[in-house]
């Protein structure tokens, strides 16, 4: 089964969760693979303790011109949405490339077939073991616009490498943003992690709404409950009619764990993966 583990807000211990989780797992015989598509910030491998290396390059497709082609009639300028591509009357076209998602548009218009594709280094994707657990780690490269890139050549090995292991768990971004949205559409279920908070209440409504559009299973993981108002998430819960998976309390332990870099263990994580195995 693949699980997500997400979070509309940031810093409610999502990745804490998703790497107790797939430790635990593990810890039951099991083959694991965690991967982190949170490509932005990845840091699944520093709480984990584990020494990531690189398994290959992620690339985008970008245009290039002939200019012995090009009429410089600047339609390439106009069709650019994300502004990558400047053109003025009677000049070549200027090209900033990390600012282009390889959307096509240029090319499409172009009336002097000038524009052909090649390709940006945009990010990177690691590996790396802890017993029977493997991480798989994508990482977003500085100043680069399309982090759904990178979780979708996630995507893509997680699809080659299924058949190799028991569970997998996907550790999203927080948000309900496109790079979320490609990496729950890897899970059959997930857990939404939240706090006891009026703006965790807030973000988990949004992340819940996002589920159930996706049409992904989803429960509730209760972080730091015994801190806030609790009853801001079962109102959400009842209005989502899912259940709280855990709630799991504020732990000194946990947080030594993680300023360590150590795999976390708690009773709560050992109720979900009782549920999942």
């Amino acid at each position: 089964m693949i699980i997500g583990v997400t979070g509309g807000k940031g810093g409610t211990g999502k990745s804490t969760v998703a790497t107790a989780l797939a430790y635990q797992l593990s810890r039951k015989g099991k083959k694991v693979l965690l991967v982190d598509a949170d490509v932005d910030c990845p840091n699944d491998a520093l709480i984990m303790g584990i020494d990531n290396k690189l398994l290959y390059t992620v690339y985008q497709r970008i245009p290039e011109w002939d200019y012995d082609k090009c009429t410089k009639c600047g339609l390439c300028g106009q069709a650019c949405k994300t502004n990558a591509i400047v053109s003025i009357a009677g000049k070549k076209p200027l090209f900033m490339q990390q600012q282009c998602n390889g959307c096509g548009g240029c090319k499409m218009v172009c009336p002097a077939d000038a524009i052909s594709w090649g390709r940006k280094d945009i990010g990177k994707v690691y590996f790396g073991s802890l017993g029977s657990l493997d991480l798989l780690t994508g990482e977003l490269k500085v100043n680069e616009p399309v982090s759904e890139f990178v979780v979708g050549a996630l995507k893509d090995t997680v699809e080659k490498k299924a058949n190799e292991y028991e569970h997998i768990i996907i550790d999203t971004a927080a948000g309900t943003h496109c790079d979320v949205i490609s990496a729950l559409g890897m899970c059959e279920k997930a857990f939404a992690v939240t706090e006891p908070t009026p703006l965790g209440a807030h973000d988990l409504e949004l992340i819940l709404g996002l589920m159930k559009k996706l049409g992904v299973k989803y429960e509730i993981v209760l972080n730091r409950s015994d801190i806030g108002d609790r009853s801001l998430i079962t109102r959400i819960a009842k209005k989502f009619q899912c259940k709280l998976a855990a709630e799991v309390p504020y732990d000194k332990n946990i947080i030594d764990a993680y300023s360590k870099g150590k795999p976390i263990e708690n009773k709560e994580i050992q109720r979900l993966v009782e549920q999942i195995i």
